[in-house]
């Protein structure tokens, strides 16, 4: 099963509580994700950790990853690989017009 997300965020902790609201919506759709979630948190956190503080700046988080294996109905048995991957970048804030 895999899953993929973007959040846009204000700054690090922001963008941080924005991962878990997205990583409860994968869980919710694919409890299988209960496995690797702590994992996949723990990544995309190191790599908004990364970026420098710029409050003329807007966080950009990209996340995807997969668990395989062997299933049985919708439950995974037997795990045989796991991934993630995940893009942190500082991007220009958009402008909001009144």
């Amino acid at each position: 099963m895999s899953y993929s997300f973007g959040v846009k965020a204000a700054n690090k902790a922001d963008a941080k509580a924005k991962i878990v609201i997205e990583f409860d919506k994968v869980v919710a759709q694919q409890g299988v994700h209960t496995k690797d979630r702590d994992q996949a948190q723990a990544a995309a956190n190191a790599f908004v950790d990364l970026l420098d503080d710029d409050d003329t700046k807007d966080i950009n988080v990209s996340m995807s990853g997969s668990l395989s294996g062997s299933w049985s109905g919708s439950n995974l048995t037997s795990f045989t690989g796991a991934n993630v991957s995940v893009s942190a970048y500082l991007v220009d804030k958009v402008a909001v017009v009144a």
